[in-house]
């Protein structure tokens, strides 16, 4: 709601600005004042206009004021328009009309044409998910949460994609410690899997542990190294040209992990749309593409001379025109004996992703089928008929922050070759890495030396086998939360204190990686996320719990008192002190539409995270300061009662789009 007032207010200084002065701006700034008391926005739009029109800008406020007062009618929800200061516009709302519209649920829309593309998680499928991965999916399973449509908003098209680098180096390094140190074939592989599987045990668990293995004998013995290294390069160079044993024991596995990284992700509420691999970008032949498309806008060019001799180089993004030399500076995409380089592979599967690779396109199967739709891989034929996502007008890719330059380079490719519109609506939706806490890194049964007992974090490395599985970290937050609910609530079934748990340990840990901006190191602590206190999911969750108790102790229902709301007699109601301690929360309540689109727009969920928390802190205040079951005045109560529904509404859709469910009981 208000942001729907904003956007009425913004539009018609905009048409006052075009038709007074013959200016138009492209943005106009919308502040809060400092106090509630001043109003509920604050316009500096004067300080912006004061040199072009040569008039000070309180003289400029005065001039729009008026124009905006006479036109109040046409602005429904916008009570006055004051100047204040040397030149803010301060804006008061008609609290009891806005407020009747909150109840009613009003509030502007969300969305538009085009299609988004999400990619996230994006797991090497040789071992189980770690800690670090969840921020990465949690990041980006909030954000198409934000952009799909739903009951509540228009919403944008969107496909999520997970891409699997089936064909890489980590995935060799597990076929290399299945071949060498295990003496695997590809028949005694189909054994272990159906083995584990008969025992109940999990493959990407059993390659946890291969995998830091292996990362160790290749340096064990100093004589064998360079031997090894060449033994790991051998292996990759079979995976990657397919139809050998050893690129099938890499597909069996790689698919085997891939089953259970969905698994994993699901117990978070996370899904995919489709799953692009990179075998079918090299089977298919997508590079080639790309590369005779790169040649022909002049992006890319063979160097005859200096260190990337036969080499085919790009220009770096933000690089000068060189003289003479060769640019030694240049973006190496194909080595001179060949391999295309990550940025190479990565500039074709973008160009996919817009659409804009001539003739190329994946085969579609299906994989996963998930609850409400289908999750589909990469294949060389496909089936038919299948969806299509290679045709995104925007796309988000959530890589962490270490990613910035191939990122950047991807970025400059697509503009150099004339594709500005992609270029623009490229975004790199970078983060950076998620460690422990000491305390958190003991709980979890490691080693932890006096030293680093005094670090602020511990970082995790799964090559040196000092790292978090997902799996074992849900299950002990699960666990914690259990033990507390099991106290709590022993009058409830197994099942139900079960599923209450799950809620609590999955809500904890998706609002733990979501109320640091992207920026933020995390240092993840298993009591910090779990507190009733604080800024926590926990502390969301029981707020809204606290309001079901008063709806369920009242004997009514939260609908039932939005409903009972048309009729409450408000005169005077919202104007005494007590009345705008109650506003403040109403005001806080119409804000989400705001925070959403903020998100969306500076691509940072941390901003709706701090929101839900703030709404929960409201909500406690307001829950704290008035007696709302002993109130004796029916209009006071039904009031009190209402005010209780939007801000329980309102935090249970906050929470939605953070991926965290309100439990009935905690």
């Amino acid at each position: 709601m208000y942001r729907t007032v904003q956007q009425t207010l913004l539009a018609r200084i905009q048409a006052i600005l075009l038709a007074r002065y013959e200016i138009t701006l492209t943005q106009l700034a919308v502040e809060q004042p400092p106090s509630i008391s001043l109003g509920e926005l604050a316009l500096p739009v004067a300080f912006e206009l004061a040199k072009r029109l040569r008039k000070a800008p309180r003289a400029i406020a005065t001039e729009l004021a008026a124009e905006l007062t006479a036109v109040l009618p046409e602005m429904p929800g916008i009570a006055s328009v004051e100047v204040a200061g040397a030149g803010y516009l301060n804006i008061r709302l008609d609290r009891a009309a806005i407020a009747r519209r909150v109840a009613a649920d009003e509030h502007a829309q969300i969305g538009g044409p085009g299609f988004r593309l999400v990619e996230h998680t994006s797991i090497n499928p040789n071992k189980a998910a770690h800690i670090g991965h969840l921020r990465n999916a949690i990041l980006g399973d909030t954000f198409q949460r934000l952009l799909r449509p739903d009951a509540y908003k228009r919403g944008y098209e969107v496909g999520v994609q997970n891409y699997i680098d089936n064909t890489g180096v980590q995935v060799a390094d597990v076929v290399v410690g299945l071949m060498q140190l295990e003496g695997k074939t590809l028949a005694t592989t189909r054994e272990l899997l159906d083995s584990l599987k008969a025992k109940g045990e999990r493959i990407d668990f059993y390659c946890w542990d291969l995998y830091a293995r292996v990362s160790q004998w290749y340096t064990a013995d100093p004589d064998q190294a360079a031997a090894r290294k060449q033994v790991r390069l051998d292996t990759l160079h079979a995976i990657e040209a397919g139809g050998n044993d050893t690129a099938e024991i890499a597909d069996l596995i790689a698919t085997a992990v891939l089953r259970r990284h969905l698994e994993t992700m699901q117990r978070l509420s996370i899904e995919y749309d489709f799953l692009p691999r990179e075998s079918e970008i090299l089977h298919l032949h997508f590079w080639d593409a790309a590369r005779q498309l790169m040649i022909e806008k002049g992006v890319l060019y063979l160097e005859t001379e200096g260190k990337n001799k036969g080499c085919y180089v790009m220009r770096r993004a933000g690089a000068e025109e060189q003289g003479d030399g060769p640019d030694e500076d240049a973006k190496v995409i194909v080595r001179s004996n060949g391999t295309i380089t990550y940025v190479g592979k990565d500039i074709a599967y973008h160009l996919w992703k817009f659409g804009l690779l001539p003739g190329k396109d994946f085969g579609y199967s299906k994989f996963h089928e998930y609850p409400n739709h289908m999750c589909w891989i990469s294949t060389v034929d496909g089936e038919n008929p299948h969806p299509t996502f290679g045709k995104a007008d925007a796309i988000y890719n959530v890589i962490d922050s270490r990613q910035n330059d191939p990122q950047t380079q991807v970025v400059q490719a697509l503009r150099g070759m004339g594709f500005t519109h992609a270029a623009d609506n490229y975004t790199h939706f970078s983060y950076e890495m998620v460690a422990l806490t000491p305390r958190c890194a003991i709980e979890l049964g490691y080693a932890v030396s006096e030293e680093d007992q005094k670090r602020a974090f511990i970082e995790v490395s799964g090559r040196k086998g000092f790292g978090v599985k997902a799996d074992d970290l849900l299950d002990q937050l699960i666990a914690a939360a259990r033990a507390e609910v099991d106290t709590r609530h022993p009058d409830l079934t197994d099942a139900e204190r079960q599923t209450i748990a799950s809620q609590i340990g999955v809500g904890a840990l998706r609002y733990f990686m979501l109320r640091f901006t992207r920026n933020t190191v995390i240092a993840f602590d298993f009591k910090d996320a779990l507190s009733f206190e604080g800024e926590t999911g926990p502390y969301v969750q029981y707020a809204i719990v606290r309001a079901a108790n008063i709806f369920r102790k009242a004997s009514t229902t939260a609908e039932a008192s939005l409903a009972a709301f048309a009729s409450v007699d408000l005169t005077g109601q919202l104007d005494t002190e007590e009345g705008t301690t109650l506003w403040e929360t109403w005001l806080l309540v119409s804000k989400l539409t705001l925070l959403i689109e903020q998100s969306i727009v500076t691509s940072e969920p941390a901003y709706l995270a701090k929101y839900a928390f703030q709404l929960a802190q409201q909500f406690n205040n307001f829950y704290h300061r008035h007696h709302i079951l002993h109130e004796t005045d029916p209009n006071r109560k039904a009031f009190f009662l209402a005010t209780a529904a939007v801000a329980q509404r309102e935090m249970i859709r906050a929470l939605g789009y953070l991926g965290i469910e309100a439990p009935e009981r905690m």
